[in-house]
């Protein structure tokens, strides 16, 4: 009996040889490494990992997909959790690198972006595949219509890189949005400030983007100039950088509001 979708998992399942080929060339690991595959579905790209990695791991939320995981994939370790509540002390290997690959549901690809980030630490690589207007994000310059929140966070805990575009077509069933395939590689050094005060700084800038950041930033900075940014600029006009030597400095010197 054919597996029926659920829209509400937001599945659209990859079909396309071709590209899980590309996804599965793309990856860094070592056939030894850990590798922990998030929304696996029936296990399209599974079947083609299990055949390359001794040490696969997948998170899958739907009980249907994870019996016919089962059958297809009976050597695949399997975590029946919803990836955002994952305890991933229980699926990271102490041993060697730790790799992700994903097909990521549109409707919750941030979250699942910005839990990656918050592991960084832990992790080499993820090659994930997403919307392609939030891939082109992440890799967005400043001062264009795409750089944002994701961008500067993306980029400083992050190399971020688009591989390729996949269309719809490719999915059952197809998505009404093009796809891309894009690595992050964890190479970036330690911030200097907590990733909780990047985030309060980063998102009041960007909450109120239109207006210079003197305003824009003013929940965050009272009427504190600290001298060296330029205030009478737009959220999109500063570099990552900038956010987080500001971020390091507000929170070095307590003027966190």
């Amino acid at each position: 009996m054919a597996f029926k979708t659920k829209k509400s998992l937001g599945q659209h399942f990859l079909t396309d040889s071709n590209i899980i080929y590309k996804i599965v060339e793309a990856i860094g690991a070592n056939s030894d490494d850990r590798l922990i595959e998030i929304g696996p579905g029936t296990g399209a790209l599974t079947s083609w990992l299990t055949k390359k990695y001794n040490d696969l791991h997948v998170i899958e939320v739907d009980e249907r997909a994870i019996e016919v995981l089962k059958q297809q994939v009976p050597d695949v370790h399997i975590h029946q959790k919803d990836v955002l509540k994952v305890d991933w002390s229980e699926i990271l290997s102490d041993k060697n690198d730790n790799f992700v690959v994903g097909n990521l549901p549109y409707y919750i690809t941030s979250p699942i972006l910005f839990t990656l980030l918050a592991q960084r630490s832990n992790f080499k690589e993820a090659i994930l595949m997403m919307q392609k207007e939030v891939a082109q994000r992440l890799v967005a310059s400043p001062s264009s219509k795409d750089y944002g929140i994701l961008s500067v966070q993306t980029q400083l805990m992050s190399t971020p890189e688009i591989l390729f575009d996949v269309s719809p077509n490719s999915f059952n069933p197809p998505p009404k949005v093009m796809s891309s395939v894009i690595r992050l590689t964890f190479d970036k050094p330690a911030l200097e400030c907590s990733d909780e005060a990047l985030k309060k700084v980063v998102r009041t800038a960007f909450n109120q983007r239109r207006k210079k950041l003197s305003n824009a930033l003013k929940p965050v900075l009272d009427d504190y100039r600290p001298e060296g940014y330029n205030f009478d600029q737009r959220a999109e006009n500063w570099t990552p950088d900038i956010y987080a030597e500001l971020s390091a400095h507000l929170e070095k010197q307590n003027h966190l509001k």
